[in-house]
């Protein structure tokens, strides 16, 4: 409580951030003594719909690359190469953003010879749709962040199981729930939550477990306890940080 007004201080929030079929989920969440809490997902068209969210977050994590090589090189962008590095057996699920010449390609034919693969080809329309938007200004905000290291930072190891499966539901599920500062109460029930708001056409199970793990690497951000890959981040041509939070 404000000991001056004699109210309660205005809740902040912090928001991870996915790509799913049809847009972008959002987990929204408060912060309050190294916990996670009113956690709510918002299913929204577009990301210029997530900057606008009616609650805005101070800070959000988006499992989307931010930040673009000019031109193609071998492993991508530095923090790309870290990331796998870090993750050992969930390397593969880091792959290489397009660089900035290819990024309106139309057609994989195009690029296939460019290092992309055809995960990265897939979703070349949201990376536009961010690419479109961010400024380094807006970087104080928005922050590239990948749900794997996120896990991994939450479980103190890769995760073993692929995330679509199962097992690998059930493991990052264990994952959120022994999590160390910042904790989230309950997440097989807010999963459960999410999975009847919305129908797998839309958001997929592993879409609401990436977004609210993203939701704890954007509250490590908020609260200066984040890592970022490299330390020392280069700026792409358009002075956009390429890095990796988690």
């Amino acid at each position: 409580m404000d000991k001056q007004s004699g109210k309660s201080p205005s809740p902040v929030y912090v928001a991870g951030v996915d790509g799913c079929p049809a847009g972008w989920i959002v987990a929204l969440a408060g912060m309050r003594q190294g916990d996670l809490h009113t956690l709510q997902f918002v299913l929204c068209p577009h990301f210029d719909d997530v900057l606008h969210l009616a609650t805005a977050p101070t800070v959000i994590a988006v499992d989307m690359p931010i930040g673009l090589l000019p031109e193609p090189q071998p492993g991508g962008r530095l923090c790309d190469r870290q990331a796998r590095r870090l993750l050992g057996r969930r390397a593969s699920s880091v792959f290489s953003p397009p660089s900035r010449r290819i990024l309106h390609a139309a057609h994989y034919d195009e690029v296939r010879t460019q290092g992309m693969s055809r995960q990265a080809f897939g979703i070349l329309p949201k990376i536009r749709e961010v690419d479109r938007l961010m400024t380094p200004a807006l970087q104080n905000t928005v922050y590239e962040a990948h749900p794997e290291l996120a896990f991994t930072a939450a479980a103190g190891a890769p995760m073993r199981d692929n995330k679509k499966t199962a097992a690998g539901r059930e493991e990052r599920l264990q994952a959120l729930s022994r999590a160390a500062e910042p904790r989230l109460r309950h997440p097989a029930q807010l999963l459960a939550q999410g999975l009847n708001a919305f129908k797998r056409t839309q958001v997929a199970a592993d879409d609401l477990l990436d977004a609210m793990v993203l939701t704890r690497t954007a509250y490590r951000i908020a609260t200066a306890q984040a890592t970022c890959l490299p330390p020392d981040p280069p700026p792409d041509p358009l002075s956009l940080r390429m890095e990796i939070w988690f």
